[in-house]
């Protein structure tokens, strides 16, 4: 696989044909797709829970106030019980993957210990869980419709409100979701 033919730094936009649950009405920020795979988060599906319960969890104790009521996202049905953090900036912490120059994805607990004192990324995603793909499966899924992809934006994997991300991640790439059938043609 080139880099020209990887979906690593796109969004995948479900199509609204897509009704596997799990999926319907995402954006997958993907982190990583290689011949062996790929690995994604939602970052359109909110929680119950806010970063604040996370870290209370995790017995961290918060000393910057806007950090409790941060969202926490359900990052996709695989490890639901494992945290992960989009975000940008040069940080070094125990596990990061650096998916860009500009945005990382980190997955250890120093991560949480910054943001929770002020010290971390201030543009960042808290998820729980991932989306994970087999070797040819999400290019199976993309000849059979499934989705949309297109560069990643970081508008709105970190601005945008997460009820319109789905809708502006098709903006774009100039697709009107609400002008979509749900039904796939092949000819």
């Amino acid at each position: 696989m080139t880099n020209a033919t990887s979906l690593t730094n796109h969004f995948l936009i479900a199509m609204p044909g897509l009704q596997d649950p799990n999926f319907s009405r995402t954006v997958t920020y993907v982190c990583e797709h290689s011949e062996e795979g790929a690995m994604g988060i939602v970052i359109n599906r909110p929680m119950e829970i806010q970063l604040g319960e996370v870290l209370a969890q995790l017995e961290i104790d918060t000393e910057v106030n806007n950090v409790n009521n941060a969202p926490v996202y359900l990052g996709g049905p695989v490890q639901t019980d494992r945290g992960f953090v989009i975000h940008d900036g040069n940080f070094q912490f125990d596990s990061t993957l650096r998916v860009t120059d500009e945005i990382q994805v980190t997955t250890s607990r120093d991560v949480l210990e910054a943001i929770a004192k002020g010290r971390g990324p201030a543009n960042r995603l808290v998820a729980l869980g991932y989306a994970g793909w087999s070797s040819g499966q999400l290019e199976q899924e993309m000849i059979a419709n499934a989705w949309l992809n297109g560069p990643a934006n970081a508008q709105i994997l970190f601005s945008t409100p997460s009820a319109q991300r789905w809708q502006s991640a098709a903006q774009l790439l100039g697709v009107d979701m609400n002008l979509l059938s749900g039904q796939a043609g092949h000819a």
